[in-house]
C-alpha cells in the first residue's frame, strides 16, 4: 500500500468513527421523553408496578403537585400553607376530622384536592406538611 492510500484509509476510518459518534449524540438528543401505554397492555402493568414500588409520595411532593395552587395563596378560603394560625382551628377538631374533610372535599376543595391518584396516607402527609 502506498502512503497516499494508507493516509486515505486512515482519514476514511476517522470519518466513519466521527459519524458514528455524531449519530449516537443525535439519537440521544431526539429520543422520546416518555411513552404512552394503553390500559390492559403489558407496559401499563409495568408502569403501575413501578409506581407501587416507589412507595408513597412525601407530604412536600403532594403539596407541590396538588395543593400549592390553592393553599399557597389561600384561594377561596383555603388555609394558607405554613400559616400555623390558619391550621390550628382546623386541627383542633382532630387530625382525623381534618383528614376526612380533605379526602371527601370541603367547600370549594374537591375530594383529595383534585389529586385522585393520592392515597389517604399521602393526603395526610400533605396536611402535616402544610400545617407545620
Amino acid at each position: 500500500m502506498t502512503k497516499l492510500m494508507t493516509s486515505m484509509l486512515v482519514v476514511a476510518l476517522s470519518a466513519v468513527v466521527s459519524l458514528a459518534n455524531a449519530n449516537e449524540k443525535i439519537v440521544e438528543r431526539i429520543k422520546p421523553v416518555g411513552s404512552v401505554c394503553v390500559e390492559g397492555t403489558e407496559c401499563a402493568a409495568a408502569g403501575a408496578a413501578a409506581a407501587v414500588a416507589s412507595g408513597p409520595r412525601s407530604g412536600a411532593d403532594v403539596y407541590n403537585t396538588a395543593c400549592a395552587a390553592c393553599h399557597s395563596i389561600g384561594a377561596m378560603g383555603a388555609p394558607k400553607a405554613f400559616d400555623k394560625g390558619a391550621w390550628d382551628g382546623r386541627l383542633a377538631k382532630g387530625f382525623d376530622k381534618t383528614l376526612a374533610n380533605a379526602i371527601n372535599g370541603l367547600n370549594a376543595m374537591p375530594p383529595k384536592g383534585g389529586c385522585s391518584s393520592c392515597s389517604d396516607e399521602e393526603i395526610g402527609a400533605a396536611i402535616k406538611h402544610m400545617s407545620k
